[in-house]
């Protein structure tokens, strides 16, 4: 509980939290961004990690003259498109021996389907998903699973990487000293949040409760 609580303390203040970070390491917070966009999209583990919201309020101290806004994007998108791939390998290497492994909720078929679906739809798969909280974090390990070819799966990783950072960075870059957005920065970062995990949470209801078929 007492994570959950910092969690939301992070999220409910990242204006604070961040200007509290520039404040202390100056331009070595590139490097603190650079290492929480890598792991939010690297790790499987790590989908709680703050995404879209960090990347819209590290735009809007660039706004502020924290951060060279242009570098800042090079940086993130690097961070990001590296991210996909250390996470891509993770499920190149492990996917497989996961399935074998037959763990009740993995099971041989969804490897299977998995494998068809990427083949299918892979490239509009890791490209949507970067605007995905959680799914974002797992799709690249999915990919992996499936065994598209990286060759096919970077050139949608840096496109993907480089619409969503360009999408949030600029965007809090525009848009984030506007002042109601300043003085509602909080509410802004939910809307974002609550905006990007919408369509994965509609999905799942319509699944869920309705049995909607979705075509392949």
């Amino acid at each position: 509980m007492e994570l959950i609580h910092k969690l939301i303390d992070i999220f409910l203040h990242l204006d604070v939290q961040l200007q509290g970070i520039i404040g202390q390491y100056g331009t070595l917070t590139y490097f603190f961004l650079f290492f929480v966009i890598f792991a939010e999209t690297g790790f499987v583990f790590t989908p709680f990690l703050p995404g879209d919201s960090l990347l819209f309020a590290a735009g809007t101290f660039a706004a502020a003259g924290s951060f060279n806004v242009h570098l800042l994007f090079v940086i993130l998108t690097l961070a990001a498109i590296l991210g996909d791939t250390v996470n891509y390998f993770i499920g190149n290497y492990l996917g497989p021996k996961v399935f074998d492994k037959k763990i009740k909720f993995l099971k041989k078929e969804h490897l299977e389907k998995t494998h068809k679906f990427y083949e299918k739809h892979g490239g509009k798969t890791i490209i949507i998903a970067r605007f995905m909280p959680i799914i974002r974090t797992f799709a690249p390990f999915v990919a992996g699973i499936g065994t598209m070819t990286y060759s096919k799966f970077i050139l949608y990783n840096i496109i993907g990487a480089t619409l969503w950072c360009a999408a949030f960075i600029y965007g809090g870059f525009f848009f984030g000293n506007i002042p109601f957005v300043k003085s509602n920065f909080s509410i802004v970062i939910f809307a974002i949040i609550f905006i990007s995990v919408l369509p994965a949470f509609i999905a799942f209801v319509k699944n869920k409760f309705f049995n909607v078929k979705v075509n392949s």
